[in-house]
């Protein structure tokens, strides 16, 4: 979702100028280091504001990707650490006066033999249970996003991407294939290709998604959503 890396201002950019939509994602973020960092208390601040003021205020969250193993200083233990971390935050949004919507975490790129993996699907699965607990909107970005990129196939896939792939000489260092999935810096916006961020058409493609199931999902929110075209 972060600003550059992701399709959170592509999102904003869908909505009527009626509506503030603001983008709090951070990249390399996971859903502990998030709020150990502090950046969770900017919701907290927004949703008191708005709560005063008697205006709706919707909170997506979306989170995987950096909670994987293998991230120091960011992975969380899908089973007792993960959906603790996610579920809280639905109460917290919900306890403030803000109404939750889970988004399962979008899928990466990389295909194998011609068949795109999802290594994110259990955390996909363990939103889904937390939205099932908690009886909270959920976004099946996962999912779908998952089955759009296994039917547009690798290189058009890899359009998706901040940069072009690099030529076949510059994946290998030193004699050693270099995976560029990852080559993820925290908190950095991506500058070079990898099969996880996204670039400007990946941002528009996964941004109509959301929207479009922001529409199906949640009736309300269609009448702040800008026609399509505009």
């Amino acid at each position: 979702m972060a600003t550059k890396s992701g399709y959170g201002d592509a999102l904003c950019a869908r909505f009527k100028p009626e509506v503030d939509c603001v983008n709090l994602a951070r990249g390399g973020r996971s859903s502990g280091s998030f709020r150990a960092e502090g950046l969770w208390n900017r919701v907290q601040e927004l949703l008191s504001q708005s709560a005063a003021s008697g205006i709706s205020t919707y909170v997506l969250i979306q989170f995987g990707h950096n909670d994987q193993p293998g991230k120091p200083g960011r992975s969380t233990d899908l089973v007792t650490e993960f959906p603790v971390n996610m579920t809280r935050y639905v109460n917290e949004v919900k306890q403030w006066g803000g109404v939750p919507v889970l988004l399962t975490p979008l899928t990466r790129r990389s295909f194998r033999n011609g068949v795109l993996e999802n290594n994110l699907k259990p955390w996909a699965d363990a939103i889904e249970v937390v939205a099932q607990q908690t009886q909270t909107v959920l976004l099946p970005l996962n999912a779908e996003s998952h089955a759009a990129v296994q039917a547009m196939g690798e290189a058009e896939a890899d359009t998706l991407a901040v940069a072009p792939p690099p030529p076949p000489a510059a994946k290998v260092e030193s004699g050693v294939a270099v995976d560029p999935n990852k080559i993820e810096p925290q908190g950095a916006a991506k500058s070079a290709f990898d099969r996880t961020h996204v670039g400007v058409k990946g941002a528009a493609f996964f941004a109509n998604m959301v929207e479009g199931q922001l529409r199906r999902q949640i009736d309300v929110i269609s009448r702040f959503l800008r026609a399509a075209g505009e």
